[in-house]
């Protein structure tokens, strides 16, 4: 678990397990404030999970790993509060928090910003594979650098949806505007609309294919190959191996 790597935008929060509470508000029938053991008796399962750091590339490698998570469904705690007819949008929020200065209608304000994402209901509720709250990490509990108590595995996405440091879950029936969803994590792409391309932003949410080499190894005349294939789960249908020069 000491090698799973880690990023975060405002530090690492020190959170008070005894007092922690993942508050679960906004449009739900039944508000929950639940402590880390209400959590562990709703049911507990494992994940085998990895993902990786949208921004794994030179000259910043290594952003990328693989673990057995311990933890509940998200549905579980959702379905427990009951969503409303109107909800649309479930927004996490992380306890990391720091103050920036915010540009609103020409005037710029210093305003505590705290790291939050969104997923759609249909995501949220869903099952291929279901998103999932996590505490323990290789069977043993959260370390700080990896969001104790409590933190979000998207499955299939990269790293940025994961929010570390789970305190809040809000249900809203509009969609979510905070600055790691609407303006953070985005790409760039051109697209062809009615026969013009049109320049649009996207956002980062599932992983990209991608396949690498990671150990060859020789014993007398024979070889042999290790690779890995990162998806967003996907069934992968064929693999196509070509040696130099050679046939595939």
């Amino acid at each position: 678990k000491d090698q799973f790597f880690t990023t975060q935008h405002y530090g690492h929060p020190e959170i008070d397990l005894a007092a922690f509470r993942l508050k679960v508000g906004g449009l739900v029938k039944t508000p929950k404030s639940l402590s880390l053991d209400e959590l562990k008796k709703m049911g507990s399962a494992e994940l085998i999970a990895g993902f990786e750091c949208s921004g794994n590339r030179r000259p910043v490698q290594g952003l990328i790993g693989n673990g057995r998570w311990t933890g509940v469904p998200l549905k579980t705690v959702l379905t427990a509060a009951g969503l409303q007819p109107d909800a649309r949008e479930i927004v996490f929020f992380g306890a990391d928090r720091g103050k920036e200065a915010v540009n609103f209608r020409g005037t710029n304000f210093e305003v505590e910003q705290q790291y939050g994402r969104s997923i759609h209901r249909e995501r949220a509720m869903g099952d291929n594979p279901a998103p999932f709250l996590a505490y323990a990490l290789n069977g043993e509990p959260l370390t700080k650098h990896q969001g104790a108590p409590l933190r979000l595995i998207m499955p299939g996405w990269y790293g940025a949806p994961n929010v570390k440091w789970l305190s809040d879950i809000f249900v809203q029936e509009e969609p979510y505007l905070g600055k790691f969803q609407a303006n953070w994590y985005r790409t760039l792409r051109g697209e062809m609309i009615n026969g013009e391309v049109k320049w649009v932003e996207k956002a980062i949410s599932h992983l990209n294919l991608k396949s690498f080499v990671a150990r060859l190894t020789k014993n007398g005349a024979d070889h042999k190959l290790t690779t890995i294939v990162m998806h967003d789960g996907t069934p992968i249908k064929s693999v196509e191996v070509k040696l130099d020069d050679g046939p595939r």
